[in-house]
């Protein structure tokens, strides 16, 4: 069983919601945890800085008793690294990007019986369909979960933006009707997330 926990982003700004996320990510986990940081969503030139950046903010939000191993993510020995690791953090960043690498693979295979944490990004690439918030238009996703996706939902993302602020009632509406009607769709605060654990 794959258990996947799609957060909406906005860590940072949410240190509490961020505890309670890593307290899912760790639940049912040793006390060694392998974890691979997947930033393949940024530019290159950036991974190692917030490599080390976000795995000492982790340790710093979670019990002490636990002590992770943490790894960082390269395209040439994913699959490796993947089937090695208990944990794999899909960071955020460029939804065209991430899709990019993240399509070179098999992932519902390789996927299997690892807990996958995301969140932006990350999440929107997981899933059959996402709103994004940087294109303001629907878009699909790799499909390995059945739901739509929408990050960073109400949330003051975009104010600055010279298109104005987002428009989350419409965004809400366009990804309802975007392509199968049918399946749900989870529009999450800045923090929040969901489980969903796929047989």
């Amino acid at each position: 069983m794959t258990k996947y926990i799609l957060n909406s982003g906005g860590l940072r700004k949410n240190p509490q919601k961020a505890k309670s996320f890593f307290g899912e990510i760790l639940k049912d986990q040793s006390s060694n945890p392998n974890i691979l940081y997947c930033f393949f969503a940024e530019k290159r030139e950036y991974w190692e800085e917030k490599f080390k950046s976000y795995s000492e903010g982790f340790v710093d939000l979670i019990d002490s008793s636990i002590e992770p191993t943490f790894e960082l993510a390269f395209p040439d020995k994913f699959v490796q690294q993947v089937e090695k690791a208990d944990i794999i953090m899909i960071q955020g960043g460029d939804d065209h990007l991430l899709q990019y690498w993240l399509s070179q693979f098999n992932l519902r295979e390789l996927f299997k019986n690892k807990v996958i944490a995301t969140n932006s990004a990350g999440s929107d690439a997981m899933v059959e369909y996402f709103w994004t918030c940087d294109w303001r238009k629907c878009m699909d996703g790799l499909g390995l979960i059945p739901i739509k996706f929408i990050p960073h939902y109400q949330s003051d993302w975009g104010n600055e933006d010279p298109r104005g602020p987002i428009d989350w009632d419409s965004a809400f509406s366009e990804l309802s009707e975007y392509k199968k009607t049918d399946l749900p769709v989870h529009a999450l605060k800045e923090g929040d997330f969901i489980v969903i654990e796929i047989i």
